[in-house]
Formats: C-alpha cells, sequence, structure tokens
C-alpha cells in the first residue's frame, strides 16, 4: 500500500514538469525582437589549423616588445665634484677664569692667564671705559676666553651686584656692560646729623654717597663747616634698580630736603635724562643746576691738588666727572659756542660763553656732534661733547671749568650760571615738581623704612 502511494506521487511530479516545459516552450516560440533577430544568426568563423612556415620572422622595430629607449639599461650617476672645499673647522676654545686676589691688580690677573703686556694694555683701557678698576676687589672674577694658539678673543669681568663688564677683541675692542634683569624701585630715608652728611647717612643706613651729590649741589650755597652744628634733618627720596632683594648699579637720588634750622635746602633732580638739578629755599627757586653728565662720579674738585700724571702739587681749574668713554656731555646753561679745538693738556675742548664775562669749558673731549659749529646757539642740556681721555689724563672722563673774566672759578658755586640758567627755566613747572617730590616723599616715610642693603661707602 505504501509503496503504491509513493509511485502515485512519482507520477504526479512527472506530470508536473512535463506541463511547465510545454510552457516553456511554448513561450520560446513567441517572435523574438527584430534586433535580436539579426543577431541571432552570428557565429564565428572556424578558426583554421596554423601552418608550419620556413625560416625566421623579424618583426618591425616599432612592434619591438620590451626594447624601447624607456626601457634602456640607465647610465651610471657618476658624482659631481664640488669646486669649492667644506669650510674649515674651528678650533676649539678654552676658558681661563679664576677670582681676584687680595691686593691683585687685574694686570697680574691677566698676566697670569698668559697674556702679553700690550694685550693686558689695551684690555685694562677697553674694561676701564665702562668700569673703574680702582673698585677691583677679592672676589671678583675674571674670565678670559682664548683660541687654541693662546691668542685672548674675549675677556669679562664679573663685579658686584652680578653686573658683568665684556670687551670683545679683535680688529677693534668692543665693551659692553651685561646688568641682570631688575626692576626700579622708590625708597626714602630720614638721618639726623651729627658730625658730618656722610656719617649721618651711613649711620641711617642711607647711601653715603648721596654725601657727595648733595655737597655738589649745594657747595656753592652751603657753608657746611660753619652752618652744620649738629642736630640737623635730612630727608631723602632715592630709586635703586633690584633684582630680587639685591641692589644692581648705582642709587639715584630723586629729591633732598635739608633743615638747617633757620632755613629749609630742597632740591629734586629730574627724570628726563637732562640732569638739571633745581635747588629751593624755603619754598622758592634758588637756582638751576645743569649737570655736565648724567649719572657721573665727581672724581676730583675745584682747587690745589696732587697732579694725578706729573704727581706734583698744581691747582686744579675745575671738576673732573669720571664716565665711560663716549658718555653724551651736556652744556650746563644757555649760550653761544666760542671754541671748538684742542688746547694743549685738555685735549679736545668745546667752549661756550655766556653773557660777557662768563665762559665754560668742557675738555677731554672724544668727540662732538657734526652739527655743532662755531658761532651756534646752545640751551642748558643741549649735547655739546661726548667724554674721552684726549690731552693729559689717567682715563676717560670731563674736565668741566667756569672762568669769569677769564679766572678759574669753583664751577659748584656758579652763581652766574645758574642766574642764566635761570632764565631759561619755567618756575611754575618747577614749583609742581617740587611739590610733587614733597608729597612722594611723605607718603614713602610713612609707608616703609629706609632699607639696610644698600651700599655703605
Amino acid at each position: 500500500m505504501k509503496i503504491r502511494t509513493g509511485l502515485a506521487t512519482v507520477a504526479a511530479a512527472g506530470a508536473l514538469s512535463v506541463t511547465g516545459l510545454g510552457i516553456a516552450g511554448a513561450l520560446l516560440k513567441e517572435p523574438a525582437p527584430p534586433a535580436i533577430a539579426e543577431a541571432t544568426p552570428w557565429a564565428p568563423h572556424p578558426l583554421t589549423t596554423p601552418q608550419p612556415i620556413d625560416g625566421i620572422v623579424t618583426l618591425p622595430k616599432a612592434a619591438h616588445v620590451g626594447v624601447g629607449p624607456a626601457n634602456a639599461p640607465l647610465p651610471l650617476v657618476q658624482p659631481v665634484s664640488a669646486e669649492t672645499s667644506l669650510p674649515a673647522m674651528e678650533p676649539p676654545l678654552t676658558t681661563w677664569s679664576r677670582k681676584i686676589a687680595a691686593g691683585e691688580t687685574l694686570d697680574a690677573a691677566l698676566a697670569d692667564a698668559g697674556i702679553a703686556a700690550p694685550d693686558r694694555a689695551e684690555i685694562a683701557l677697553a674694561l676701564g671705559a665702562e668700569y673703574d678698576l680702582r673698585r677691583l676687589r677679592p672676589g671678583h672674577m675674571v674670565t678670559v676666553i682664548s683660541k687654541a694658539d693662546g691668542t685672548p678673543t674675549r675677556v669679562a669681568l664679573a663685579v658686584e651686584d652680578g653686573v658683568r663688564i665684556e670687551t670683545v677683541l679683535g680688529d677693534e675692542f668692543v665693551t659692553r656692560v651685561l646688568e641682570p634683569d631688575a626692576r626700579m624701585m622708590t625708597f626714602a630715608g630720614e638721618a639726623v646729623i651729627e658730625s658730618s652728611i656722610f656719617a649721618a647717612l651711613d649711620k641711617a643706613g642711607i647711601p653715603a654717597r648721596f654725601a657727595v651729590d648733595l655737597a655738589q649741589m649745594l657747595g656753592g650755597t652751603v657753608d657746611f663747616r660753619r652752618e652744620l652744628t649738629g642736630g640737623e634733618t635730612m630727608r631723602l627720596l632715592w630709586r635703586e634698580a633690584r633684582a630680587g632683594t639685591k641692589r644692581i648699579g648705582q642709587p639715584e637720588l630723586t629729591f633732598a630736603a635739608l633743615d638747617l634750622g633757620g632755613s629749609v635746602y630742597e632740591i629734586v633732580w629730574p627724570d628726563d635724562g637732562t640732569g638739571r638739578a633745581t635747588i629751593y629755599v624755603d619754598g622758592n627757586m634758588l637756582r638751576v643746576f645743569a649737570q655736565p653728565v648724567e649719572g657721573a662720579r665727581l672724581s676730583s674738585v675745584f682747587g690745589r691738588r696732587t697732579h694725578p700724571v706729573f704727581g706734583n702739587v698744581r691747582m686744579h681749574t675745575g671738576v673732573d666727572f669720571a664716565a665711560a668713554k663716549g658718555t653724551p656731555v651736556y652744556a650746563t646753561a644757555p649760550g653761544r659756542v666760542s671754541f671748538i679745538g684742542r688746547r694743549g693738556g685738555y685735549g679736545r675742548v668745546v667752549e661756550v660763553t655766556h653773557g660777557s664775562d662768563t665762559l665754560t669749558r668742557y675738555a677731554h673731549l672724544s668727540g662732538v656732534p657734526d652739527g655743532l659749529k662755531q658761532g651756534q646757539r646752545v640751551l642748558a642740556g643741549d649735547v655739546i661733547g661726548r667724554v674721552g681721555a684726549t690731552g693729559t689724563v689717567t682715563g676717560p672722563n670731563l674736565h668741566y671749568e667756569v672762568r669769569i673774566d677769564g679766572r678759574p672759578t669753583d664751577p659748584l658755586a656758579g652763581d652766574r650760571l645758574a642766574k642764566a640758567t635761570e632764565r631759561a627755566t619755567d618756575t611754575k613747572a618747577a614749583l609742581e615738581r617740587l611739590t610733587e617730590a614733597r608729597s612722594l616723599l611723605a607718603e614713602e616715610l610713612a609707608s616703609e623704612p629706609a632699607p639696610t642693603t644698600t651700599e655703605r661707602l
């Protein structure tokens, strides 16, 4: 029974397959589209059996495969010889460095470094133009950088406050001062005079070098020997460049008040670079002092002294300001240029007349401005030259001299120059500067005490 059922199933499947093929055949008998009908009869031509040939067939050159110029062997790259040779290697430099010993000079230290005497002299002159070598102290560091053959190329002198004076040796010596980064700060202090201004400043922790500034400003106005009896009060305002807690360079006075009991003398120094300090008595403008060299050190005063070159006692007819070579020199009062040239031991000189009887002389100059001419009018604070070492000198400095009716007088007591300068001064502006200075001094004195880390000279 089961076998029959299986056979019946197979028969039914076969019938369905025949029916499907019939329907497909009927569909295939439908007419084909014309394009297909045209293409249908095509058939490829029958292949012919290749026949053997005799000889060798040579293809045309244009048909050669793998033999074209693009595939030809490349020629070997030939090295190109350089026309110029490589630069020669610089020989290594050697560095010699040590501290200055007690009682030792720079020349002795440089000799220890193996530098010849002529080179030592030139190095000392170059460094001395930026730093007073008499201030060398034990502990200052000297560094010499030399070539392999011992020729020095650079000499550096590390002094106080992290300052370095460096000279580069070559066809021309180039000297520069390298100072650490610092910020300017303002300080104020008060001192009572018991024996001298110097001692009073030193005791109060105020830079004692300000005693020279006060003497320079008031020397022709106040007789310190007679008028200072003890108990007088000084109040000062100054600026210092500081890196952290260390002072860099020298402090600068901006205001000073000296109470002598009967009168109060006040001095205001400008911050415009002209060096024209104004002196007041009891609030009234007394005189204007235009310093010939800004920030210079007063190295020699008017009067008899032992000559630094000849060694004998002579009359010093002016005052000397020690400064680096090339420092600007300013006219101290308005006038007319009467002479430009050389005068024996004075070296290169510029002279300015102020009226019919007063003359100022600026000596030992290294040069004068190109546009400066004889007969030209100048004002106080105009640049008339540069500090030098011409004439009979031991180093760069300015010799400043005042002559009245041909006779030398103390430049620090030049009342006639003061009057000439006052005529060119704005009195109202000068009194305003005094008021501002007093106010700033009061604020600083109230805010903090004077520092105790400043230099005591």
